[in-house]
């Protein structure tokens, strides 16, 4: 999700209620995704920096590798799921339904 501002902005409360008609049930919905978002990009970066992992490295080698590094660093640069969530949110790309 490269195209997300990493920056938090302001939102319109009203415009959050007015997308389920309850302002706690859209800051539900945005919570769960936000958590599945998470857990996703969990699963990424750790995918990601075993393919450097050995299981013989010495302190000096786990230091140097800089693919591990700029690979987190790529992370550290991309929105936080929370803000991911809300931006699907008000994409209309989450989907969700009423019990």
């Amino acid at each position: 999700m490269a195209s997300v501002n990493p920056l938090v902005e302001t939102r319109d409360v009203v415009a959050i209620k007015n997308k389920t008609g309850n302002l706690y049930e859209s800051i539900a919905v945005m919570a769960r995704r936000s958590s599945q978002i998470a857990v996703t990009m969990k699963e990424e970066l750790h995918r990601k920096l075993d393919e450097f992992s050995s299981h013989a490295d010495n302190l000096e080698e786990i230091h140097e590798n800089k693919e591990q590094i700029e690979i987190s660093r790529i992370y550290e640069r991309m929105a936080n799921p929370a803000l991911q969530a809300v931006t699907e949110f008000f994409d209309d790309k989450i989907y969700y339904r009423k019990k």
